[in-house]
């Protein structure tokens, strides 16, 4: 049996870019690396979104930027300019397809069609077992969720980032490309943290996405019908559905990483790199993969890999606050967005502050929800 230097598996955003990055290294020239996935992606089945104050690596397949962002809510409401950032929309088609190419060109590098049923850590390798085949490998690099134990345990909350979204088409030119709606929370809350979407990436195509921050999933037909009665209250009428998408992030300060082993690492969602308390991945992937990419290089244990930061622990009192009361999300992120310039709390949000300004935007949040939440903590 063919034992490979590295196995990948999953070929989702986080897989992908991880041999994308060891492609592109020399330092992996001579290691065999393998990607398991039941399919080869290609299609758009996922819009990624992050911010950047200028090009960057992905800019060839940036669909569309904006350098303004609108927020609403009953407590405020606002349009407001993120420069130096740009707000960035990928279509996964786009990214796809950079990705695969590329990886075409690497004769180390192979793709096998398989679903993978578990990974297991062996004495000193590690081996995936799949529906018609067992591989080997010295590391195992996993983007999938095998365990439900993030869900079952009761010390870190969990909700979900659950939405639907519709890409749709109108006959007129009737949207403003100029800005994209990052939340809107005039929608009814229903006793849940629920907003609108709205990527306007032409003046007749748009894609509203129907969100919540909430613990159970709804009916399909419950997300349609608020998408539907958004563009009948906003006066669209005349459109054609050109496209959807559907998807759920764990939001969870949960130690996926705990299940890291001598063999094998967890990565993406099932690595805790999805920020916990807004489910915003991508950029954190971006960053996480250069991390892990000169992790490897250096031979470290794969245990010691990821450290707790600060913004854990911001993460973690929010999510106990709207795990308890989740109709508190509007208001909270409402005053945040009121009394923040939009740059400040997309930094804070890309966990790039410091701590003097961490606790400026935390004194301008509400302290005694907050602080109560601390105490029960410590």
């Amino acid at each position: 049996m063919q034992i490979y230097d590295y196995i990948i598996v999953g070929g989702g955003a986080s897989g992908l870019m991880m041999a994308y990055r060891m492609s592109k290294d020399a330092f992996f020239d001579d290691k065999s690396i393998l990607i398991l996935d039941k399919e080869k992606k290609a299609t758009n089945d996922r819009t990624w979104c992050y911010w950047q104050e200028k090009d960057d690596e992905w800019q060839d397949v940036i669909s569309k930027s904006w350098q303004n962002i609108i927020f609403k809510s009953d407590l405020y409401s606002a349009e407001e300019s993120i420069n130096p950032y740009q707000y960035k929309m990928i279509r996964s088609k786009d990214f796809y397809s950079k990705i695969w190419n590329h990886l075409e060109t690497k004769s180390n590098i192979t793709f096998q069609k398989a679903s993978v049923v578990s990974i297991q850590q062996l004495a000193d390798k590690a081996q995936v077992i799949t529906d018609n085949k067992t591989y080997k490998a010295n590391t195992i690099l996993n983007s999938i969720l095998f365990s439900d134990e993030y869900k079952t345990q009761t010390k870190y909350p969990v909700l979900q980032q659950h939405f639907v979204g519709f890409f749709i088409k109108t006959k007129q030119n009737i949207f403003d490309d100029s800005a994209a709606t990052f939340m809107d929370f005039t929608v009814a809350q229903k006793e849940n943290t629920r907003f609108m979407y709205i990527l306007p990436y032409k003046k007749n195509e748009a894609l509203f996405e129907y969100t919540l921050f909430s613990k159970d999933l709804l009916p399909y037909d419950e997300y349609k019908k608020e998408i539907e009665k958004y563009l009948t209250d906003n006066n669209i009428t005349d459109y054609e559905i050109v496209d959807k998408e559907q998807g759920s992030i764990p939001m969870t300060c949960y130690k996926f990483w705990k299940h890291n082993s001598k063999n094998i690492i967890h990565i993406g969602t099932a690595g805790g790199w999805s920020k916990a308390s807004t489910g915003f991945t991508f950029n954190n992937t971006t960053k996480k993969t250069k991390e892990l990419i000169n992790f490897l290089k250096q031979n470290k244990p794969l245990t010691n890999f990821h450290k707790i930061n600060k913004f854990w622990f911001y993460d973690l009192l929010l999510l106990d606050i709207l795990s308890q009361k989740n109709e508190l999300g509007s208001s909270i992120f409402g005053q945040m967005f009121q009394k923040n310039h939009p740059t400040q709390i997309l930094k804070f949000l890309d966990e790039e502050t410091s701590f003097l300004e961490d606790l400026s935007i935390q004194l301008k949040m509400p302290i005694g929800l907050f602080t109560k939440a601390l105490f029960k903590r410590i």
